[in-house]
C-alpha cells in the first residue's frame, strides 16, 4: 500500500505532500494531464535538473527557471548560445550544472526536430501511456518509459532516462500514481478520461 499522509482537516493526501511548497504542487498540478509542447519541454527540463536533487529545490526555484530559460518557450531557448550558458551559469536563482543546462538548450532543438518529424511533442509523449495503470508508488520505471527513454536517447535528447522519464509521466498524468486513498487520485482520474489520445502506430 501506498504511503499516505492525513492532516487536521482530515485530508489524506500522498505521503510525499505533507508539506510545502510539495502540498499545493501535489493537489493543484502534479498529475493532471499535461496538453502542449512548451508544457511537456518544460516537464522534461525541470525533471532533468530535479536529478540528483530534491524536488522541493526545483520547486522553489522553479520561476527563476522559467525567467532564465524564456519561460521554457521551445522556439526562444532552441536559439541560445554559449553566451546563454554563460549567464545561465552565473544565475543564482537556479541549479548552475553546466551538463544540465546545455542539455536543455540541446534538446529544445531536438524538440524542434521532433515536432516537425511527428507534429506534436504533446502527442509523442502521450503515446508512451500505458494500457494498464502500475500499483501507484509501486516503481520509479516501467517498460513504457524505459521505451521512452530509449527513443528520445537515439534522437540525440540528454537527461532523459527512464526514472526521469518514469517521473514525467508521473507529473503529466500519463500515469496516475496518486495512491488510492489520495484526494487528488478520482480527480486526476476524471481529468485524464477527457484527455484526447493520439492515434497508436497500431490503430488503435
Amino acid at each position: 500500500m501506498a504511503f499516505v499522509i492525513t492532516d487536521g482537516a482530515g485530508v489524506t493526501r500522498c505521503g510525499w505532500a505533507a508539506a510545502e511548497p510539495e502540498t499545493t504542487y501535489h493537489d493543484e498540478e502534479w498529475g493532471l494531464p499535461l496538453e502542449g509542447d512548451d508544457a511537456f519541454f518544460e516537464r522534461v527540463a525541470l525533471e532533468g535538473f530535479q536529478s540528483g536533487l530534491s524536488w522541493r529545490t526545483i520547486l522553489t526555484k522553479r520561476e527563476n527557471f522559467r525567467a532564465a530559460f524564456a519561460g521554457f518557450h521551445i522556439e526562444k531557448v532552441a536559439r541560445f548560445t554559449e553566451t546563454d550558458v554563460e549567464r545561465l551559469l552565473g544565475d543564482p536563482g537556479i541549479v548552475r550544472h553546466r551538463g544540465k543546462i546545455e542539455a536543455v538548450i540541446n534538446n529544445a532543438r531536438r524538440a524542434k526536430e521532433l515536432i516537425e518529424s511527428d507534429g506534436s511533442l504533446s502527442a509523442f509523449f502521450w503515446r508512451y501511456e500505458p494500457e494498464s495503470e502500475p500499483e501507484p508508488h509501486s516503481q520509479t520505471t516501467s517498460p513504457e518509459s524505459i521505451a521512452l527513454s530509449k527513443d528520445l536517447k537515439k534522437r540525440g535528447w540528454k537527461f532523459v532516462g527512464p526514472t526521469t522519464m518514469f517521473a514525467l509521466m508521473q507529473a503529466s498524468g500519463i500515469v496516475n500514481d496518486h495512491a488510492e486513498e489520495c484526494v487528488a487520485r478520482p480527480r486526476v482520474a476524471a481529468a485524464r478520461s477527457s484527455v484526447r489520445r493520439p492515434v497508436r502506430t497500431d490503430g488503435t
